[in-house]
């Protein structure tokens, strides 16, 4: 039979109140009491009972969190954050992906009004917010990434400003001929590709740079294995460029794998520049340049506007940008 609560407390020694604090945080617990709490917890193999909880109080303690694909190693780091600090909340997460669809989009919000989730957290595919158009009976939603206009809660890095620095920063390093991988395709167009190619547009006006439309190398996703095909076929037609800005580290990785296999060298040939600075950038041959920003710091916004638009639906929206920088390695030229 499975375990109650009852069962929990009896076996700890302590009452089922006690029990419901421990496992739904948010009061504090004596750490000797707490720590008997969870032994009796894995000795039962207690699991509480959502359904019953939501019940009583109208919370599920669940949230979802919805990205738009999770076999990137991006995704994978900022699931981790957002699954280990939701616990500080008291939740549980429900992971999600739209497959960077806004037709599927559109159906996991549609379905997150259906579900017993506390709230929502969003990565939208689109700069339009239309699909949070109509809040009501939506649950507490937080975007993380930018969307227009700004009627919603929000987190996101400015894109467009770090694109733009990252642009910059390649120019700072002598180069005039740089190629972007990653831009939008005829039929494949999001908010980050959007913001990206703006802010590299900006960073070439400011330095009297012209948009050349030839070093622009669309993709129709952000995988490693998309950018190597795309941008080995982009080289077959092209002159090697002086530099490539690559719109996320995966990207950059399929870039310096074609120019490995092409015996050019980085950055003596050509220098690389991404963008996310996850995990495996500082391994890469050679060490990746790139921008780089909090994941933990990111999640730990979004959290906690999600509990305040849980506690407090009335609220005015909050937009929370977090700070990016320029992580020097060895994949750019000495400026």
């Amino acid at each position: 039979m499975r375990a109650t609560v009852r069962d929990v407390a009896a076996l700890a020694g302590v009452s089922p109140k006690t029990v419901s604090n421990v496992v739904n945080g948010g009061v504090p617990v004596r750490p000797e009491t707490r720590a008997r709490v969870e032994q009796a917890v894995a000795e039962l193999g207690y699991v509480p009972n959502l359904s019953a909880r939501g019940l009583r109080n109208g919370r599920s303690g669940v949230i979802a969190l919805t990205l738009p694909e999770m076999r990137n190693p991006y995704a994978a780091e900022l699931t981790e954050w957002f699954v280990e600090l939701a616990r500080d909340h008291g939740w549980v997460v429900q992971l999600d992906q739209t497959g960077n669809d806004p037709e599927r989009e559109q159906e996991l919000v549609s379905r997150a009004r259906a579900h017993l989730v506390d709230g929502l957290v969003l990565n939208p595919v689109t700069l339009s917010a239309s699909v949070l158009a109509r809040t009501e009976g939506l649950p507490p939603t937080v975007v993380i990434g930018e969307v227009e206009p700004e009627h919603v809660d929000q987190v996101h890095v400015d894109s467009r400003a770090a694109a733009a620095e990252a642009t910059t920063w390649l120019v700072g390093a002598g180069h005039r001929r740089i190629a972007i991988v990653g831009a939008a395709t005829e039929t494949w167009v999001t908010a980050t590709s959007d913001l990206r190619e703006r802010g590299h547009a900006d960073a070439l006006e400011q330095a009297g740079l012209p948009r050349d439309p030839a070093l622009r190398v669309p993709l129709p996703d952000w995988s490693t294995a998309t950018a190597a095909r795309g941008f080995d076929a982009w080289l077959d037609r092209n002159p090697l460029p002086d530099a490539v800005f690559a719109f996320t580290d995966s990207i950059a990785f399929g870039v310096l794998h074609v120019l490995a296999a092409r015996g050019l060298r980085v950055p003596e040939d050509v220098s690389v520049m991404g963008f996310d600075d996850i995990g495996p950038a500082a391994f890469a041959i050679p060490a990746l340049t790139t921008v780089a920003f909090d994941r933990r710091t990111l999640a730990s916004a979004a959290l906690r506007l999600l509990a305040r638009r849980i506690e407090d639906r009335s609220a005015p929206p909050e937009t929370v940008v977090v700070p990016h920088r320029i992580v020097e390695r060895a994949s750019v030229a000495p400026r």
